[in-house]
C-alpha cells in the first residue's frame, strides 16, 4: 500500500529547552498522522462506530528538528492486524532526506459505544492494507 503522507512544520511551541521538537510531540505529532490516516480512508460509518487506542510505541529518534522546519511523516500499515490490534509504522524524514524519527505503534480497535475491544474485520482492515 502506497504510505499516506503529510507535511509538518514545527512551530515555537514544538521546541524543548534543547532547541529541537520535543519527544512527547513527536508523539503528538504519530498520533496525528495514524487518526488523519483513518479519518482519509475509513468510511463515514466506521469512523462513527469505532475508536482506535495506542496500546503501545516504539520509537527511534536519529536526528533533530528545529523551530520553522518542515518534515515529511508517512504512514502505512505493513501486514493484516491481529485479532483488535495491528502495527503501524511512522517515519518522519527531514527535508535534508534523512530519517529524523521512525516508529512502529500498536493500536486496538474500541467500540465507540461502550469502549469494548473489537476484532478487526477484514472489511475495516482492506482499505489499509
Amino acid at each position: 500500500m502506497t504510505p499516506f503522507v503529510v507535511r509538518i512544520t514545527a512551530g515555537p511551541n514544538d521546541i524543548d529547552e534543547l532547541g529541537h521538537v520535543n519527544n512527547a510531540v513527536w508523539v503528538r505529532w504519530i498520533q496525528d498522522i495514524a487518526v488523519a490516516h483513518w479519518r482519509s480512508i475509513a468510511p463515514p460509518a466506521h469512523i462513527e462506530a469505532y475508536v482506535w487506542v495506542v496500546t503501545r510505541h516504539e520509537i527511534d529518534y536519529r536526528g533533530n528538528v528545529a523551530a520553522g522546519e518542515t518534515v515529511t511523516g508517512e504512514t502505512w500499515i505493513p501486514e493484516p492486524p491481529r485479532g483488535a490490534r495491528f502495527d503501524r509504522r511512522v517515519r518522519f524524514t527531514g527535508a535534508d532526506g534523512r530519517v529524523k524519527v521512525e516508529a512502529i505503534t500498536t493500536w486496538a480497535l474500541l467500540d465507540r459505544s461502550n469502549g469494548r475491544l473489537l476484532r478487526v474485520t477484514p472489511e475495516i482492515a482492506a482499505p489499509f492494507l
